[in-house]
């Protein structure tokens, strides 16, 4: 039993005993004048409210205490990560007006560090999210103690870190002195448990401009130097510079467009003929995605596919791209085919081969005449989510080829790993024949094992009759590149097809 429930006991136990002697002499003593019945009952009364009080005011002090450890708590909570225990975002953004006003009154600028690290996610989908948060922290803990005392180092979310520090304008050599410090010490091998991660990071670098009123232009400029970093593959540091801002610009309102052009449908399908190299006939077409922008006109895929990828568009465009195709060539000559690209960041999407299948039951396109091709390197990531995607479009009859052969690891285990129906020679070594005797021969092996697996091989880039006769002479079955014509829009194909009688009357394109 605890002290306040004994008090309270005691407290009613009075209450009680003050009920009964008041029941008995209460109303004597009011009738007459002997009063000592009536003080009893009042001093009763007294030290049994006197009880209740002090009862009520320890509970009080109790509930005061626990709601200052609680907002002591929600204070920190809001103002520090969690995990590392450094500032965060909020706080960063309070401690930079009073960094702003220090720096303005000592004749100094503010540099503005955004540090993250390259390929994160790989930690945590590898050796787990402990070894992740064990990162972090480290990463934390060397922040703070490479960066000077008057600094300020933050987390931000994620793997991103943000440092401000004051300094001379005139001698930026000491922030690239700390810079350089950090990438030394974060790029060490960091052993956690059994496992060794090495690591790398990327930095952004800003500094304050005379016009900054507060520190946020200049924190938006370190992180567009970090995306030039990120960009230009990482494990490095950059400073800021205008080109930056203005290939920044271009590229978001790219992205801003494909999300009203993808709907529209004004990223159209244009088609590469492929030809088959025994016979000379048309076998069927590569589908090639072309913006048709309403102010710049046709748009190749470099200026906008990379940037659907890094704002994850490329599921939505792809899938965009073929319900146009396959609406096309239902009514063209049933023997002809459709080889269509599919992106390594689709093959992480579980759902990938309903989509494709939905889409060819809605369009009436037989899976048959379907062909998707995907890159070596694009298995790398869940090679086992591949194969289901892949065994369910084979169920179906879709068939599969391996595409930029030579360029990646040409590992046969992956040949083996998965049910090819083709190879395809990468377009560079196709086009290098004539003058490079070494990516003839690649070409010439790659064909040769084509050969030996029983899996026909397709070369592109042909330009010139004189590398078609050499693919003819090694026995490539089929080829395509810009000697048979560039690639068409869906009315010149119509053309082409009138003109050879393989267009079918099953129904309108």
């Amino acid at each position: 039993m605890t002290d306040g429930h004994g008090v309270l006991l005691v407290g009613l136990w009075i209450i009680v005993l003050l009920a009964c002697i008041g029941s008995q002499h209460l109303p004597s003593a009011i009738g007459s004048d002997d009063a000592r019945a009536v003080l009893l009952c009042a001093l009763l009364l007294n030290i049994a409210l006197s009880l209740l009080g002090a009862i009520r005011h320890r509970r009080l002090l109790a509930d005061s205490r626990l709601c200052r450890t609680l907002e002591a708590r929600v204070q920190t909570l809001a103002s520090r990560d969690p995990l590392t225990g450094l500032a965060n975002r909020r706080t960063l953004a309070e401690v930079a007006s009073g960094t702003m006003i220090t720096a303005a009154r000592r004749g100094l600028s503010i540099a503005v560090l955004t540090v993250n690290l390259d390929n994160f996610r790989s930690v945590n989908e590898g050796p787990g999210h402990e070894a992740g948060d064990a990162v972090l922290v480290d990463m934390a803990e060397a922040l703070t103690a490479l960066i000077p005392p008057s600094a300020t180092v933050a987390r931000l979310g994620g793997d991103e870190f943000c440092c401000l520090m004051t300094f001379d304008a005139g001698r930026p050599a000491t922030v690239d002195g700390l810079v350089a410090a950090i990438m030394a010490r974060l790029t060490r091998p960091l052993a956690v448990g059994r496992e060794s991660i090495r690591r790398t990071v990327s930095i952004g670098i800003a500094r304050t401009e005379p016009g900054d009123m507060t520190i946020d232009a200049a924190m938006r400029r370190a992180d567009i130097a970090l995306s030039a970093v990120k960009k230009a593959g990482g494990d490095a540091a950059s400073w800021f510079d205008a080109g930056m801002g203005r290939e920044l610009a271009v590229r978001n309102a790219i992205e801003a467009g494909l999300r009203t052009a993808i709907p529209a449908g004004r990223i159209v399908p244009y088609y590469e003929q492929q030809i088959d190299l025994s016979t000379g006939r048309l076998a069927g077409f590569e589908v090639l995605a072309r913006w048709d922008h309403p102010t710049d006109g046709i748009l190749l895929p470099d200026r906008f596919i990379p940037i659907a990828e890094e704002a994850g568009l490329v599921s939505d465009l792809s899938m965009s791209i073929m319900r146009q195709a396959f609406e096309h060539a239902a009514s063209w000559d049933p023997g002809l085919t459709l080889s269509v690209n599919i992106s390594p960041g689709q093959l992480k999407d579980p759902w990938l081969a309903e989509k494709i299948l939905k889409l060819l039951i809605e369009t009436n396109f037989p899976p048959q005449r379907l062909e998707i091709e995907i890159t070596e390197t694009s298995l790398f990531d869940n090679l086992a989510l591949a194969q289901s995607i892949v065994a369910s479009l084979k169920n179906q009859g879709v068939r599969l080829a391996l595409d930029d052969f030579g360029t990646g690891y040409s590992s046969l285990a992956h040949l083996r790993a998965l049910p090819f129906d083709r190879i395809k020679i990468d377009k560079s070594f196709v086009m290098a024949m004539a003058d490079d005797p070494e990516c003839t021969a690649i070409v010439e092996a790659i064909t040769r094992l084509g050969h030996s697996l029983s899996v026909p091989v397709t070369a592109e880039g042909v330009e010139t009759a004189a590398i078609a006769g050499r693919l003819r002479a090694l026995g490539c079955h089929k080829v395509q590149g810009w000697h048979y014509g560039r690639p068409l829009d869906v009315q010149q194909v119509r053309r082409l097809l009138a003109d050879r009688s393989l267009l079918g009357t099953a129904r309108a394109a």
